[in-house]
């Protein structure tokens, strides 16, 4: 954050007259009051990286053997049982799923069969490894992945450089069971689920070969938090400034040309 010199200069007088002490008991009370504005605000903000290591330690040492995915992990995670020069893909099962606020309600139940899938995968050998990402606490990583909350994401990892494929299926939130993610491994998943080849994929995207794609997630979380007629005037103000350079260039670019006649008028002869 930049502070101008003019700030500076007319917050000098406040700065001195805390020093008095008349003035000092009135200072400390605006302090206070705009500290507790500002505790407002930022209490009411959305933590964008929301992880509980000791939570998520116990669901990857419990019977479910999950991994809890965050900004910080996600990719090393998805990278650990991965062996150099493997050349079959280790096979990652994640559930982008969220709360009330990101999920409305709705995510309960495919959680709870993802969860029981889980439990049933963790004691069968060459099962799947699973994963949740919860986008209510991890909003900046579901935003950098363009993820939607209910999805599964298939992930086939390989060693790093290999490119990556991802499938994604969609269930019907409301009648999902357990059975649907036993079925849906047991009878292959690549002819009823899609492949990701879109502009966000986590690793073989543009953002994410050209490293902008946390920073996308940001901007993009960002966003989401502005309400609607904040965006509108952002809006405005862009569209002004744009039309206002245009006609100062469309006038620079006349200046030097001659006006053409009035109607009417003749042209004069050169």
């Amino acid at each position: 954050m930049r502070f101008s010199t003019t700030s500076a200069i007319l917050g000098l007088p406040l700065l001195a007259a805390a020093e008095v002490p008349e003035y000092q008991a009135q200072f400390d009370n605006y302090m206070g009051q705009a500290q507790s504005f500002l505790g407002k605000i930022t209490s009411k903000l959305p933590h964008p990286n929301k992880h509980d290591p000791v939570a998520a330690a116990e669901a990857k040492a419990g019977s479910l053997n999950m991994d809890i995915l965050s900004l910080d992990n996600w990719k090393s995670t998805l990278y650990a049982p991965v062996k150099p020069g493997s050349t079959t893909p280790e096979e990652w099962w994640v559930l982008i799923t969220g709360g009330n606020k990101t999920c409305f309600g709705h995510c309960g139940r495919v959680e709870a069969a993802f969860n029981e899938t889980a439990g049933k995968w963790a004691v069968t050998p060459g099962s799947p490894h699973t994963a949740l990402l919860n986008c209510e606490n991890q909003p900046v990583l579901c935003n950098a992945w363009s993820a939607p909350v209910g999805a599964l994401w298939i992930f086939e990892m390989l060693p790093e450089p290999a490119p990556i494929d991802i499938y994604t299926k969609r269930f019907n939130m409301t009648t999902v069971t357990s059975d649907d993610f036993v079925t849906l491994h047991k009878e292959g998943y690549k002819s009823s689920a899609k492949l990701h080849d879109g502009f966000f994929h986590p690793f073989n995207g543009p953002l994410a070969k050209n490293g902008v794609a946390t920073p996308v997630g940001w901007v993009l979380w960002v966003f989401n938090l502005l309400p609607s007629w904040a965006f509108m005037i952002l809006v405005s103000i862009f569209s002004r400034t744009m039309m206002s350079n245009r006609m100062g260039q469309m006038d620079g670019n006349r200046g030097g040309a001659p006006r053409p006649p009035a109607a009417g008028q003749a042209v004069p002869r050169t």
